[in-house]
């Protein structure tokens, strides 16, 4: 089942280009292997700190194994949680986080600031 952040950050980023959805860690992080692999990888990935079936911190470890800081990871955060956010600056290498609840215009300053274009 799609999380209500994966819908919204979705429905925004209809705009920018094509996007997935995953439902949990594990599968975001098959998504991610595989994407890379065919040399096609994302040009960002947002992670919702409050992630089922994986640790948020685990799963960007994983992808920052796979491609080694290339890709923008945007952690999705909620206010309260600056711990978490914390955590994924300094052991996970995040590059950013939005705080919820996400709105249109912090996340497409988030992607311009970032370089990441409209296709």
């Amino acid at each position: 089942m799609i999380s209500a952040v994966g819908r919204v950050l979705q429905a925004f980023l209809r705009t920018w280009g094509t996007s997935e959805v995953m439902v949990d860690g594990e599968e975001a992080i098959e998504a991610f292997r595989l994407a890379w692999e065919e040399a096609n990888p994302y040009d960002v990935v947002f992670l919702d700190i409050m992630m089922p079936r994986m640790d948020r911190q685990a799963a960007l470890k994983r992808i920052r194994e796979i491609e080694r800081d290339q890709t923008p990871v945007i952690m999705i955060t909620a206010m309260e949680d600056p711990k978490n956010v914390v955590e994924a600056y300094y052991r996970g290498a995040a590059t950013s986080y939005i705080v919820k609840p996400v709105t249109r215009e912090a996340l497409e300053a988030e992607l311009v600031k970032l370089g990441v274009v409209p296709t």
